[in-house]
């Protein structure tokens, strides 16, 4: 017999709109004793049945939903959901030329916990839920009958999983190990992705859009990139004709990366025409404040500040310094393009920051536009949560 868990009367309203998360203070009782990630049936508090979901008793999503229809949770079912994260990405992967992009975006694409990144023919994996643990073998031959001959290699070294009771793990689950660079294209830029070692699961995917839309400011100009990583934004910004790119980071190795990749795309770097400058973003900016340099066009794409509720207060602290600071050193009529990836960042608090910045910057500044997360990181309608990137190209008077 399958185990069970009973709502509390009226916990399933959430369920009825199809929202995939059930929680622990919304739990009557259970039936049986499912293991760490089993599958379990999901009833009303008078029994009416609701869905199938990954049972995780340490975390407190105790339930995340794979189906709210009867259905098995097997290797069909993987496939079928494989398929269908591909299918919708299709148009996207042609009309952008991608060599590398994400497969399947968790909830998103209806498999809670589980991201899956392709990079060529590297299919790489980051399990979160307990449920997604459970399911690794089913889900990596899944992978391998809608992808055969792919090798698989998983990238769960993310300590979240520590709420659900599950330690950090990377390694090969099919295939050959990655080579320390694989390189991917994505609008006509080529790109090195380190798999075993690069953040998250080699490269920030869900900035494409935005790289892309940010080649428009750049034509001529004084680019300054903070948290350049390894350098997607500075590719962009050379390839829209920028006058030069300063690229910061505090990280060498990154910066290595990022020359190199400029070195692939066969940007002149003869006439220093892109910087790799290794500094910490915070003090550099006071730096060029103080000795009064300025660009053109500032880009602003810091790592996540806030991982827990917690964390938000620093974090707005955290982004409204840097923020102001970018703007005393833009040139009047310049540019700021800033991004947040912290999803428990609103973007309408992400905006309030952005202004309360240019109160203490003492600059006008005006929004002309607005970003998010690549295409290929959808957000579900029945799970707002999946909406975490945002962006604005301010317009610094």
């Amino acid at each position: 017999m399958t185990p069970a868990i009973y709502l509390e009367k009226g916990r399933e309203k959430s369920l009825k709109r199809r929202h995939p998360w059930i929680f622990s203070r919304g739990i009557k009782k259970i039936e049986g004793e499912p293991s760490l990630g089993e599958t379990i049936d999901v009833f009303t508090h008078d029994g009416t049945w609701l869905a199938k979901a990954a049972y995780s008793p340490h975390s407190q999503i105790r339930a995340r939903i794979w189906s709210f229809d009867k259905q098995d949770i097997d290797l069909t079912f993987f496939v079928k959901r494989i398929e269908q994260a591909l299918l919708l990405r299709q148009e996207i992967i042609e009309r952008d030329g991608l060599t590398g992009f994400r497969l399947v975006a968790a909830e998103s694409d209806g498999l809670p916990g589980i991201t899956i990144d392709k990079y060529q023919n590297y299919l790489v994996c980051q399990l979160l839920s307990a449920g997604a643990e459970y399911q690794k073998e089913t889900l990596t031959n899944a992978l391998l009958t809608v992808f055969p001959s792919h090798n698989v290699y998983e990238r769960s070294d993310v300590s979240v999983r520590k709420k659900e009771g599950l330690t950090e793990r990377t390694g090969v689950l099919y295939g050959e190990a990655p080579p320390p660079s694989l390189v991917i294209e994505e609008n006509d830029v080529k790109i090195s992705v380190d798999i075993v070692s690069g953040h998250k699961t080699g490269f920030y995917l869900d900035q494409r859009d935005s790289r892309n839309q940010a080649i428009k400011y750049c034509k001529d100009k004084e680019v300054l990139n903070c948290f350049s990583y390894t350098g997607g934004f500075g590719l962009y910004a050379l390839k829209g004709g920028a006058k030069r790119v300063i690229n910061a980071d505090v990280s060498q190795p990154a910066l290595e990366i990022a020359k190199y990749n400029a070195e692939l795309n066969q940007f002149d770097l003869s006439k220093k025409r892109a910087v790799f400058l290794n500094a910490d973003v915070f003090k550099l900016l006071r730096e060029y404040r103080d000795q009064r340099t300025k660009f053109d066009v500032v880009i602003m794409d810091p790592p996540k500040f806030a991982e827990n509720k917690a964390q938000l207060n620093g974090a707005c602290r955290g982004y409204k310094d840097i923020n102001m600071l970018a703007m005393q050193i833009i040139k009047p009529g310049g540019v700021l393009l800033t991004y947040s990836c912290s999803g428990l960042m609103e973007q309408a608090l992400f905006q309030k920051i952005i202004a309360d910045a240019a109160l203490d910057a003492g600059r006008q500044v005006k929004f002309v536009e607005r970003f998010e997360q690549s295409a290929d990181h959808p957000t579900d309608t029945a799970y707002p949560e999946g909406f975490y990137l945002k962006g604005f190209a301010c317009k610094v008077l």
